[in-house]
């Protein structure tokens, strides 16, 4: 059994943060994650790009440079490969997580590869592997995407895109202009605010032209093979249908969290950590980047996510006496 000073739960960009920092401290650490590298960004929409500019997602002090002014996700995909490469961080790629036991100082670790022992726990695990459920008949179809990657497999067929916020917008755009009849489907009144601003009046004029379909104030009730039950303000509607995009948000594995004894303030809907260290209710284990927030998942980004490392990295370091405490004023 592998023995750690530290195992960081992710390797998003938090966790390679959380990893760099780590070693930069002298502190032994294995990065495990359930998929490849930076797995969540790796599921983003292939052509995505960045709201925000190069150096608001760099980690490790390496730069990341960017054809144009803001990235996209293959830009993002290399530099964090690099950064990863070049710190030379122990991954442990395709590698779940089943159950962490113990106690602060002598945690035990079962994967579905084998089992580790470590010092501290950091969880990076985010959000983005969670997906919002409809809750509706047929969601479990193999027609039903919670995931929108590209457009082109879809051409020529009837789809359904619920929701109204960036992905749905994004899904909704590249499908019809792929050649796919898109139809929109939203429980609120309009498309979010929240939509970035290049491109909300692109999605609008769609809507208002008619080019794509929109029902507002509307909830998918139920999908069948070949069609979708809507119920709108005008009363039940049925739709011809090939593929539904359930564009409903994610959310933090609860489950996973819960099984570490780590839950939700009923008030705050955050987990309870300590602000200068952020370490959770459980000693010995550190949350990281996008579930320090809980649900607030529009709280905490790559950009101040990435910060989380060092806070935590310091307060490991101390733990274990591999640096002398910092005077404290």
């Amino acid at each position: 059994m592998e023995r750690f000073d530290a195992v960081v739960v992710g390797a998003g960009p938090t966790g390679l943060a959380c990893g760099i920092e780590l070693k930069q401290r002298g502190v032994g650490a294995v990065l495990i994650e359930k998929g490849c590298v930076v797995n969540s960004l790796y599921n983003y929409p292939t052509h995505m790009v960045f709201f925000t500019t190069p150096e608001l997602l760099e980690i490790g002090g390496l730069p990341m440079t960017s054809l144009n002014e803001k990235p996209g996700r293959t830009e993002a995909l290399k530099y964090y490969r690099r950064v990863a490469e070049y710190y030379g961080l122990n991954i442990h790629q395709y590698e779940r997580v089943l159950s962490i036991d113990g106690e602060d100082g002598n945690f035990h670790i079962s994967t579905t590869k084998t089992e580790y022992r470590a010092r501290k726990i950091v969880i990076a695990t985010g959000y983005y592997d969670v997906p919002n459920m409809l809750n509706v008949p047929g969601e479990d179809l193999d027609k039903v995407i919670h995931y929108y990657k590209e457009p082109h497999p879809y051409y020529n067929h009837d789809v359904l895109v619920v929701g109204a916020k960036n992905s749905a917008a994004i899904a909704a755009l590249e499908l019809y202009w792929t050649g796919a009849r898109v139809t929109l489907v939203h429980r609120g009144p309009w498309i979010s605010d929240r939509v970035k601003y290049w491109i909300k009046p692109n999605i609008e004029n769609r809507v208002k032209n008619g080019e794509i379909q929109a029902f507002f104030n509307t909830r998918l009730i139920e999908i069948q093979p070949k069609s979708v039950l809507l119920e709108t303000p005008e009363g039940p509607r049925t739709l011809k249908n090939d593929f539904v995009f359930a564009m409903t948000g994610y959310r933090p594995d609860l489950e996973f969290l819960g099984s570490l004894g780590i839950r939700l303030e009923p008030e705050t809907q955050k987990p309870r950590t300590d602000p200068e260290t952020l370490e959770s209710d459980r000693p010995g284990i550190f949350l990281a980047g996008v579930i320090v927030a809980g649900m607030h998942t529009n709280e905490i980004f790559i950009e101040n996510g990435r910060f989380h490392g060092k806070k935590i990295a310091d307060a490991i370091a101390e733990s274990l006496s591999l640096v002398s405490p910092s005077p404290r004023i």
